[in-house]
């Protein structure tokens, strides 16, 4: 099968890091180097990955990183016959888009910076699409003190950053996941999307796993789709998936393949989120080919082909496994059925 399929398949670089030592987890980080290596050997009958999405801090990526630096970055990537789709804003080492003053100063700034290194990634040549991704880096327990004003501060800060990416080519997407504060529930995300009024600009990340847990009101009881006693009923999943990608799929300009179990789980500093789940898990609650049609497709069932990429995520899972070449393998493969399971040929 030629490997001209649209769209590109991305693997993510952050769980790498994410859960590990420098998060705060127990084991050692993987260096990026590591994790470019098992992408680029990743191959099922003769379709490897086309490219990668990057977490731009340390160990992998100094968000402070000179051009040398960044032209090192793309010839390091490119010389392993990959290139980069989109890059993460650390946003929540450096300040949170609702607190006070500094806070939303330290933001944007670490907003701005990486912007600075996703534009300079575009000009080099290795970076043909992608965009931004950002969250508030608030708490929810902090919003829920006064949603409303709360909800128009992380507005305005998502707006200052919006103007800067605009001005440099760029797009920001917001990630959906039951973390952060003003983006944990699906109604709060389209408000908080809604507030900041630049829909060509600021948009939604849909993640499988992140946005599984949404339906199930997470950190939001009252904006609980399923019902209470839910079970995993195909009739009842499937009418909470239209009602929830008919909301945030006309937002949605970035798009993670994922696995979830149905829990939430936290390592380290992170806080309790979707759990992902390896692609092969027989715990995961998603058909992972077909749900992805809830977002890929439009509300007609037609393929909307707005995105140039779609990116594999699953963070948190021991070193012993992301060590494995089959793991890598394996995800892949997923992403494979997700690209043929929606026709995406030539």
């Amino acid at each position: 099968m030629p490997q001209n399929n649209y769209p590109k398949l991305h693997n993510a670089m952050w769980p790498g890091l994410v859960g590990k030592k420098s998060m705060g987890g127990a084991e050692p980080d993987l260096e990026l180097d590591t994790m470019l290596d098992f992408t680029a050997k990743a191959e099922v009958n003769g379709i490897k990955f086309d490219g990668v999405d990057l977490f731009l801090y340390k160990p992998h990526t100094e968000i402070d990183i000179s051009d040398d630096g960044i032209q090192a970055l793309a010839d390091k990537i490119r010389s392993k016959g990959l290139v980069v789709g989109s890059v993460v804003a650390p946003v929540w080492f450096f300040g949170n888009a609702m607190g006070d003053e500094a806070k939303r100063a330290g933001w944007v700034d670490c907003v701005r910076k990486t912007i600075r290194i996703a534009k300079k990634l575009r000009e080099l040549g290795v970076r043909p699409y992608g965009v931004v991704r950002i969250d508030s880096a608030a708490s929810v327990k902090d919003w829920d003190v006064n949603p409303k004003d709360n909800t128009k501060l992380i507005a305005q800060t998502f707006r200052e950053a919006g103007k800067i990416a605009k001005g440099e080519g760029e797009r920001l997407a917001a990630e959906g996941e039951i973390c952060w504060g003003g983006m944990h529930s699906w109604k709060n995300m389209v408000n908080l999307l809604e507030e900041v009024g630049m829909p060509k600009v600021v948009g939604f990340q849909a993640d499988m796993s992140h946005t599984l847990l949404y339906t199930l009101g997470e950190n939001a009881e009252a904006h609980r789709i399923v019902p209470k006693k839910f079970n995993w009923e195909p009739a009842e999943f499937h009418k909470a998936m239209v009602k929830l990608t008919n909301a945030l799929r006309p937002w949605t300009i970035d798009f993670h393949v994922a696995q979830n179990d149905g829990t939430v789980h936290g390592t380290g500093s992170h806080e309790k989120t979707g759990r992902h789940c390896l692609a092969t898990d027989p715990k995961g609650k998603l058909n992972i080919p077909r749900d992805s049609g809830y977002w890929l497709r439009d509300g007609q069932g037609k393929v909307t082909k707005k995105l140039k990429h779609i990116c594999w995520d699953g963070c948190m899972f021991p070193n012993e496994v992301l060590m494995k070449q089959q793991t890598w393998n394996d995800i892949l493969a997923a992403m494979i059925e997700v690209r043929n399971n929606h026709g995406w040929v030539g």
